[in-house]
């Protein structure tokens, strides 16, 4: 996307210093953009700098890298779409990972026909594609949903009555130690937006299952599913989604709503008056607003009904350490 410098090494306020940076770029190449504002790599339009992005193109690389930066104490995260996800004013400090190339690629799942084989950096826009044009039923739910298949398998994506786990058949995991395991459906603990996995493990690869149905179907259902979302969530403004996990037997947006909180903004953040369980960017959000949108919610919420709202989106960053 060339918005930031690509191959840089000038040295700043970070944890990644001159030796670091020419590593990353043995490693990825062009594929290392350093001091990166992250706002334009998530759906939140919100984000202070990474210390480096990394786009990694090929199994080889991501695990070269998960073994420099765990070898140099380097935090690190897979971001994929950067949906679900908050980064702090502060930035992150440590590398955030997208992938892309080879681990975005799809193909037929010729051991559970039908059905399909993505790599863990594909968009779900494009998974569902793939599967509207060759009428492919079973993953309609997913349309919409503005993440990676590595994502959406991870914290266990639903919408409409449905997840990730009714689907997946296996899922190759990748360690921070660079083991790669395969996984099958028995093997899995989903719970309720979660996936049990070894800290820092990412989703590299996952086969679901399929129906065979007519295309006009398929994308009957997908586009079904769309106008529900267009009807009921504020897609015209950018955001992470779901704020709040909802709580048993109730919903986190009934919750904030019957708060009187719907429409409330603090600088260029508002919860949005479409479905109180977003918030949503207006234009120049700062991650600060948000954050401080997310405590009010909590503590109105604590105080109305006593249920603690818990977070479902993930905040990253923070403040840095001083020069």
């Amino acid at each position: 996307m060339g918005l930031c410098p690509s191959g840089s090494i000038e040295m700043l306020n970070t944890m990644i210093d001159k030796r670091h940076k020419k590593a990353l770029m043995k490693i990825v190449g062009k594929g290392a953009r350093f001091h990166c504002p992250m706002a334009p790599y998530t759906t939140f339009r919100i984000g202070g700098e990474a210390d480096a992005l990394c786009f990694a193109e090929s199994l080889a690389e991501l695990q070269q890298l998960f073994s420099y930066l765990i070898h140099e104490s380097i935090p690190f995260l897979v971001v994929g779409k950067g949906s679900n996800l908050l980064i702090r004013n502060e930035g992150f400090e440590g590398v955030l990972i997208i992938m892309r190339g080879a681990l975005a690629t799809i193909e037929p799942d010729e051991e559970n026909t039908p059905g399909v084989t993505a790599g863990g950096g594909l968009g779900l826009s494009d998974l569902i594609s793939y599967c509207s044009q060759r009428g492919l039923g079973g993953l309609e739910f997913l349309a919409g949903i503005p993440g990676t298949v590595g994502g959406a398998v991870a914290m266990n994506a639903g919408a409409f009555g449905e997840e990730v786990e009714g689907v997946v058949e296996n899922i190759q995991v990748l360690t921070p130690q660079g083991r790669l395991t395969t996984k099958c459906r028995s093997e899995l603990a989903f719970s309720y937006r979660n996936l049990s996995l070894p800290e820092k493990s990412v989703v590299v690869r996952a086969c679901f299952r399929c129906g065979q149905k007519s295309r006009d179907m398929v994308s009957g259902k997908v586009s079904d599913y769309l106008k529900r979302r267009k009807a009921t969530q504020p897609l015209e403004y950018p955001s992470a989604g779901s704020v709040f996990r909802n709580p048993l037997n109730d919903y986190a947006g009934r919750l904030i709503e019957e708060a009187g909180l719907k429409g409330k903004k603090v600088g260029g953040a508002m919860i949005s008056p479409k479905h109180a369980n977003y918030i949503v960017n207006t234009g120049e959000a700062k991650a600060d607003d948000v954050l401080t949108l997310m405590r009010l919610a909590r503590q109105k919420v604590k105080e109305d009904t006593g249920i603690e709202l818990e977070t479902e989106i993930r905040i990253i960053g923070g403040k840095r350490k001083s020069a």
